[in-house]
């Protein structure tokens, strides 16, 4: 798998988790997958 797909896998888990302050981490590490699958990661 491709560093990209990773991180939106493990940044959609996360923002799931029932955990408080999971939700904005989520997002930033799913945002970092989809940053990365952008420049070719």
């Amino acid at each position: 798998m491709r560093l990209s797909t990773v991180l939106i896998i493990l940044g959609a888990v996360v923002f799931v988790l029932p955990i408080p302050g999971t939700f904005v981490l989520g997002a930033l590490i799913a945002f970092a997958g989809l940053a990365a699958r952008l420049f070719g990661l």
